[in-house]
């Protein structure tokens, strides 16, 4: 039933009794400092256009980020007087505060731990824990998929550079591809952080290779498409959320694929709040959009939970929110229903959204 209240971007549900923006009051954690601060700072510039635009009452929290930290932090959610929490980019902050945060019926809503133990632990206990984030299989099922869909018939490689997180995703990928009937025509590991990859394209050529999967890093991927072209071979490239790094030293050639998030507000309201966020001078990079969409869903479900006397984390489970990340609806298992992960192809100077094939 609460999927159909939701249909208009943005709703603030004006007309409930009670259910006044005004009244909510929510916490915002996040890092002030050390190395996590400038993540911390994205999430403080997202949420705080979205609340401001709303009328929320905003009470930022530090969030240290250390073992020991975490039960602190809940503290002073409840202490605030918050209604919901939205934030938390450190995995020590939840497994020791999601306990609290549970006793007080108080709804937390992370933006980036990925740890898909925490969650399943988190279910278990009935803690109110929210995930905005991918959980850590996603990005290999997304990428799967879109070699499943889109390479049918076609010679594809997988390569990685042999480090554990290159090498697991590869490998996840390949279990998935060969369940799925594909076998890859090559498979290798190549040596990263080298000024020029001549001998890995060569191989790939001879091989007749035309499309292929990279797990490593921006620039290796860089050399690989550069040296490709040099050597006359038409090769389409895809790599993971790792491609989300500086376009440097080697910068990267058009129409190389990558899966990750997108960085720039969608749906309906996308232009009104492109604008917004230029009016400010905020860049809707990392943790912003993320942030803002999490503050105005939870608007919103404070507005059904207002409406219909019941508590915001059963308004979170199975409504459709629109947000400034799209349309989003959490399970029941408090992740995400669908894959957050879209298709993305470098043009110029920017990964753009490639559209979704129609069904």
């Amino acid at each position: 039933m609460l999927t159909t209240w939701l249909s208009l971007p943005l709703l603030l549900l004006p007309g409930i009794p009670g259910a006044s923006a005004a009244e909510l009051k929510l916490a915002l954690v996040a890092p002030k400092t050390g190395s996590f601060a400038v993540l911390g700072d994205q999430v403080r510039k997202g949420a705080t256009l979205a609340a401001e635009g709303l009328s929320i009452n905003l009470v930022e929290i530090d969030e240290p980020c250390t073992d020991g930290s975490g039960q602190a932090v809940a503290e002073a959610i409840t202490a605030a007087g918050a209604t919901a929490a939205v934030g938390f980019l450190c995995s020590e902050t939840l497994k020791e505060g999601l306990p609290v945060l549970a006793d007080a019926d108080l709804p937390a809503v992370t933006l980036s731990v990925r740890w898909t133990g925490l969650m399943e632990d988190a279910v278990k206990a009935g803690w109110p824990l929210f995930r905005l984030a991918p959980n850590g299989d996603q990005e290999s099922a997304k990428l799967s998929e879109v070699i499943l869909r889109d390479w049918p018939g076609e010679p594809v490689a997988l390569l990685e550079d042999g480090t554990i997180r290159g090498r697991e995703l590869t490998e996840a990928i390949r279990i998935t591809l060969e369940e799925r009937g594909l076998k890859p025509a090559f498979v290798d590991t190549f040596r990263p952080g080298q000024e020029q990859q001549l001998t890995l394209v060569r191989r790939l050529k001879t091989a007749g290779i035309t499309h292929a999967f990279v797990g490593g890093d921006r620039n290796d991927v860089s050399i690989i498409a550069r040296d490709a072209k040099a050597e006359g071979l038409s090769l389409t490239l895809l790599g993971g959320e790792a491609m989300r790094a500086a376009d440097e030293p080697v910068p990267l050639e058009d129409g190389v694929l990558a899966v990750g998030l997108v960085e720039t507000p969608q749906g309906p309201s996308a232009s009104a709040l492109m604008s917004a966020f230029e009016a400010v001078g905020i860049a809707p990079e990392g943790y912003v959009l993320p942030a803002h969409a999490a503050v105005t869903m939870l608007a919103d479900s404070w507005g059904i939970s207002s409406a219909m006397g019941t508590p915001v984390t059963d308004a979170l489970i199975g409504t459709t929110f629109e947000t400034a990340i799209g349309s989003i609806t959490f399970g029941e298992g408090h992740e995400l229903t669908e894959n957050p992960y879209r298709l993305l192809q470098w043009q110029g100077k920017a990964f753009v959204p490639v559209p979704e094939p129609s069904q």
